[in-house]
């Protein structure tokens, strides 16, 4: 049967939850600050309810280094500093995760978006396909025939696309394979990364609906550049054409650019669902998650004996009106297959 993988951004999901679950002010019984992972773990919980995976990988930024900070040092140059209740969470995060049974992994020197590429990357090697949940638009070049992107929006998982191929080229009027070259026009004020002057994500995908790629526009502007004129016009033709332009561009291609060949176990070994039962009911009840417990047992650990929440619908109809779930039944690969 085709084994399905979810890749959490395990960064990007707790920052999101630090800042919507900020007004909680939770800590556990020691004192520590855990508002942001008591939030992961609901996404996560709602994350495989909707997703059904055989196996999940969560991936966390490196705290210690970064080879993208060393090689370009303007990169993330304008962040501030991490509150330190963000850094704490983080790190808890990453053990309470470990704890559950999960597969955490913090590549050295490298981010959480490089474990999802890895995980893209590797997976179909092994008949398998994969779903990555993140809030990051750089996540979208990972899409292709065997992986979606479950994109996290204001809302929760409910209310967050499944991105396709499609979906994205009815989104942004891109293909996943031109993300990269539309993100680096664009360029990530959030990264510190400007654009080429002029270029906003409509005139970045006009350019590339005609050329195909950013490459191409450059050869037809070294030529006549009559196809570049007659798609964004003279004016912006002749700002790609400036020597800065295509500097800008091509750095930011080098820093977006994900690596993925970090170390990730997609043999089963560790992050397999199901999960101990034990360590699931210990995990959501030691962070005081006693409403989601029992949904948490039925989609971590496949408990279905009692009564849950609704799970969330792998389509795109409205959810149905709220129920009680009977024992699980067997899994089909066509219900796992109907996501791709």
């Amino acid at each position: 049967m085709p084994r399905v993988v979810l890749a959490v951004d395990g960064n990007a999901i707790v920052h999101r939850a630090f800042h919507s679950q900020a007004t909680s002010g939770f800590r556990d019984a020691d004192g520590r600050p855990m508002w942001a992972v008591r939030g992961l773990l609901a996404q996560l919980v709602a994350a495989v309810d909707r997703v059904d995976p055989d196996l999940v990988v969560v991936g966390f930024d490196d705290p210690a280094a970064s080879v993208r900070r060393e090689r370009w040092p303007q990169y993330k140059a304008q962040r501030p500093d991490k509150l330190d209740t963000l850094v704490d969470q983080l790190t808890a995060a990453a053990d309470v995760l470990c704890g559950l049974g999960l597969q955490v992994v913090v590549p050295d020197g490298l981010e959480a978006d490089d474990v999802l590429a890895s995980v893209a990357a590797q997976a179909p090697a092994l008949d398998a396909t994969t779903v990555v949940m993140t809030s990051d638009r750089d996540a979208f070049g990972l899409i292709d025939a065997h992986t979606r992107v479950l994109r996290i929006i204001n809302g929760g998982v409910e209310a967050s696309p499944m991105l396709t191929s499609e979906r994205l080229e009815l989104m942004l009027g891109v293909r996943p394979e031109q993300y990269r070259d539309f993100a680096a026009l664009r360029g990530d004020p959030s990264d510190n990364l400007p654009g080429v002057k002029g270029f906003g994500p409509r005139t970045a995908a006009r350019l590339l609906a005609a050329l195909g790629s950013v490459p191409a526009a450059f050869a037809d502007l070294d030529a006549d550049g009559g196809r570049v004129v007659e798609a964004i016009g003279p004016a912006r033709a002749a700002r790609l054409a400036e020597p800065a332009s295509r500097a800008a561009w091509d750095l930011n291609c080098q820093v977006m650019t994900m690596h993925p060949h970090v170390a990730v176990d997609l043999s089963g070994e560790v992050g397999a669902l199901p999960l101990p039962v034990e360590a699931v009911r210990a995990t959501y009840s030691g962070q005081d998650l006693h409403w989601t417990t029992a949904a948490a047992l039925r989609a971590l650990a496949r408990d279905g004996s009692g009564p849950v929440a609704p799970a969330v619908e792998p389509s795109w109809a409205p959810r149905p009106a709220r129920r009680t779930h009977p024992p699980l039944p067997p899994r089909r690969a066509s219900d796992q297959l109907a996501l791709f």
